[in-house]
């Protein structure tokens, strides 16, 4: 079992302010079908996101044009 000692030094608490918080980042891609596609699985080669965490590619309206989303959340000093 693990014991700890005081070592007299005086270490401050962390406050709200400096700790890490989680926030939401929204990641848009646009393009073709096919430039989405492989933006996804380049970010997922690099291993920044897995392609299944992405949005199904919506059209715009714009022809030819599709978006994808993810949502992915990131700590923040």
């Amino acid at each position: 079992m693990a014991q700890f000692t005081d070592s007299g030094a005086d270490v401050p608490p962390i406050s709200d302010a400096t700790r890490p918080q989680r926030e939401p980042v929204r990641h848009l891609i646009f393009g073709s079908l096919a430039a989405v596609q492989l933006t996804i699985k380049t970010l997922h080669k690099k291993g920044y996101a897995e392609p299944n965490d992405w949005s199904k590619p919506i059209p715009t309206g714009r022809s030819g044009e599709v978006m994808a989303i993810l949502m992915k959340h990131l700590w923040v000093d």
